[in-house]
């Protein structure tokens, strides 16, 4: 099969991913063969490509935003039908017997395994995935607009609950790419009033047309203080500024799993008054579950910029120039 590895961590301008033939993978016990349709292109792959996240084994294939068919069945693995739609998102595998899995927060295992990072991903024509991590998707729904909800969507969700936004609150969204534009609909459609923060003109021309209230720069302050906020763009120098724009008792959640470095706080003006600053790590399945029944319910508007397979280093250029509106997505 035709894949794309991280040859080289790098600056996408070294052209990191290098084209290659893989053998189709089999599927181990309790696993699934996926045939993959379309995979979403993640900031996490990006930060995998350039070498922001250290890579875990050599020569990677990305891609955890993954629709596709059920080609197979290891040994086991009875729950998948050969021709089910699934997904395969970021999470793969946890341990289930750890304190953190016996209380619900498996995201926190110790022992956790990641697609795209452990194992390979959706960069390809095939993949294997354990059938327990695997999320039933419609089979009429376009594989380019459920893609970005596997990971874009999941983990903007998570970060939503994380931040604590009372019911009808004013939110903060800082950056607004893929899962930004995505969770700021989720919250909109809550009841929530909504300003975007981000330095991209295009990307608050579709901040308002979702339906935010206001849309400003990344380091603007809002038009009032937020009871929430967000933090989506990897850029650390943004903690202090939304934490600034908090009312009492606010909290920011920081939604990426790679943040560069943040200044140095002033306490009274940061975190005084019950201010909280949190992290957001991965997700749980069921917050895969609750959020793809919300999205499957209402869908959302996903925003997606279309690419061929052939194209996935294109793409994650593009992401890296901050050239794509909403999410790219690789088609094959």
């Amino acid at each position: 099969m035709d894949a794309w590895v991280v040859a080289e961590p790098g600056p996408t301008a070294s052209r990191p991913l290098e084209r290659v033939r893989l053998p189709v993978p089999e599927p181990g016990p309790g696993e699934v063969l996926v045939e993959v349709e379309a995979c979403a292109v993640c900031r996490t792959d990006l930060h995998l490509a350039e070498g922001d996240l250290p890579p875990r084994r050599p020569r990677t294939v990305p891609g955890h935003e993954v629709v596709g068919r059920v080609a197979a069945n290891g040994p086991g693995a009875v729950r998948l039908a050969p021709g089910s739609r699934v997904g395969v998102a970021w999470l793969r595998s946890t341990c289930g017997r750890c304190r953190y899995c016996l209380r619900g927060a498996e995201n926190l295992c110790p022992a956790s395994t990641y697609t795209g990072w452990d194992a390979d991903g959706g960069y390809a024509g095939y993949l294997t995935a354990p059938e327990d991590y695997v999320y039933p998707l419609p089979g009429d729904a376009p594989a380019e607009k459920l893609a970005p909800l596997l990971c874009a969507g999941i983990i903007g969700y998570r970060a939503l609950l994380r931040c604590d936004l009372p019911p009808g609150g004013r939110l903060g969204v800082y950056g607004f790419g893929a899962s930004a534009h995505l969770t700021a609909q989720v919250a909109v459609a809550q009841g929530a009033t909504v300003h975007v923060l981000t330095r991209s003109a295009r990307a608050r021309e579709l901040a308002l047309a979702l339906g935010a209230a206001s849309a400003g720069g990344a380091a603007d302050a809002p038009p009032e203080p937020l009871d929430a906020a967000i933090l989506f763009a990897p850029a650390g120098e943004l903690v202090p500024v939304a934490l600034a724009a908090l009312d009492r008792g606010g909290t920011l959640a920081v939604a990426g799993i790679h943040l560069s470095d943040i200044p140095a706080l002033d306490y009274r003006r940061h975190l005084f008054q019950e201010r909280t600053l949190r992290s957001v790590t991965a997700n749980t399945r069921a917050d895969g579950r609750a959020f793809l029944d919300l999205a499957l319910a209402r869908p959302p508007r996903v925003t997606t910029a279309a690419y061929p397979f052939d194209a996935a280093d294109r793409a994650l250029d593009d992401l890296a120039a901050d050239r794509v509106e909403g999410a790219a997505v690789l088609l094959r």
